[in-house]
C-alpha cells in the first residue's frame, strides 16, 4: 500500500503501537461492547438492542451503530418490506471481538459488587477529593 489519508505509509502505522488507540477507541466506549455483546448470539433488530442495552438513548444506539458499521464490526441489512425490516448483525472480525472482550465483559460481571464497595468505602473517606 503506498499511503493513507493522513500521509503515512500503511507500514508506519501498523508499527506505532500508538494507532492502538484508535481502535481502543472504538471498542472502548460506554455502549459498543454491550451492542456486540447482544449481537453474539444472532442478528438483533433495532427495537430489540434498544431494549437489551439498559440505558442506551435511540439516538446514542443510532450513533454507535453507524460507528461499527463503518468500522467493519458489524452489518446492516434493510428489508424492503413494509414496514422495512432492519437487522444488525456481526461480521467475521465483529466475532473475533465479541472472543477477544467476553473476558473483560464477564470480569465486570463478576467485580461489579466489589467496585461498588470499594466506591463506597473511598467516597466516606473523609480525606477523599469531590468526583
Amino acid at each position: 500500500m503506498k499511503g493513507t489519508a493522513g500521509g503515512e505509509s500503511w507500514a508506519a502505522r501498523t508499527e506505532d503501537p500508538c494507532q492502538a488507540r484508535e481502535v481502543l477507541g472504538i471498542v472502548g466506549d460506554k455502549w459498543s461492547l454491550l451492542i456486540v455483546r447482544n449481537l453474539s448470539q444472532g442478528p438483533r433488530r433495532f427495537t430489540e438492542l434498544k431494549r437489551a442495552v439498559d440505558g442506551i438513548s435511540q439516538r446514542m444506539l443510532t450513533v454507535t451503530l453507524r460507528g461499527l458499521e463503518r468500522d467493519g464490526i458489524l452489518t446492516r441489512t434493510v428489508r424492503n418490506i413494509m414496514p422495512p425490516h432492519v437487522s444488525y448483525e456481526l461480521t467475521p472480525m465483529g466475532r473475533t471481538l465479541r472472543e477477544a472482550t467476553a473476558p473483560l465483559l464477564e470480569w465486570s460481571i463478576t467485580h461489579l459488587t466489589h467496585i461498588d464497595a470499594a466506591r463506597a468505602a473511598y467516597d466516606a473517606r473523609p480525606d477523599t477529593p469531590p468526583a
